[in-house]
């Protein structure tokens, strides 16, 4: 009898452990993603480098939104010319064209893979979610460079085009939120 609970304990041990380990995946894949640019993770960063390079990269954008969610969004621009190193600022546009108030929240990726260690943003529209009242149009900034270090990278030394995506998805409204859009006469979803 001993035996066997001492097995069901290791058991149980072992579920705990399996159960633990998975909660903390997710925190971890998203950390190991962000320091390494794996799966084409972008980095942040407080401040351009120094150091502006005289060599240039083609950065593409690209923007979509999950279905039946009620935005139009696109890039301003579909490409501009970056100095490594340079700061710059791309515009995203987002329109509402619902008749409620949507909150949305962007990922982003960046491809080619070997990039995304080397794309950084300084302020980004994707770090906090946005909310648009039915019919609201907004331009969306992201400053952001990419890092000279990229040049000394066996496979981001041949980058020479980068294609930064979004893609939105809806968010369920705060309390806060719902109630002002009601208290606006709006339908709340």
């Amino acid at each position: 009898m001993q035996r066997q609970n001492r097995t069901a304990f290791y058991l149980v041990g072992v579920v705990v452990l399996m159960a633990s380990l998975s909660f903390a995946a997710v925190p971890f894949y998203s950390w190991f993603c962000r320091v390494t640019g794996f799966a084409g993770t972008t980095g942040v960063a407080a401040k351009a480098p120094d150091e502006i390079l005289d060599q240039t990269v083609i950065v593409r954008f690209d923007a979509s939104t999950e279905k039946g969610m009620p935005w139009q969004f696109k890039p301003m621009q579909r490409e501009m010319v970056v100095r490594i190193g340079e700061n710059a600022l791309a515009f995203y546009e987002a329109y509402n064209t619902s008749s409620r108030t949507v909150a949305g929240t962007a990922s982003y990726n960046v491809t080619p893979d070997a990039a995304g260690g080397y794309f950084d943003k300084i302020a980004c529209f994707c770090f906090t979610e946005q909310v648009l009242k039915p019919g609201e149009r907004v331009e969306m900034p992201v400053s952001f460079f990419v890092d000279p270090e990229m040049l000394k990278d066996p496979e981001g030394q041949y980058v020479k085009e980068i294609t930064l995506s979004y893609t939105f998805f809806e968010t369920p409204l705060t309390e806060e939120q719902a109630a002002l859009a009601a208290s606006q006469g709006e339908a709340v979803n």
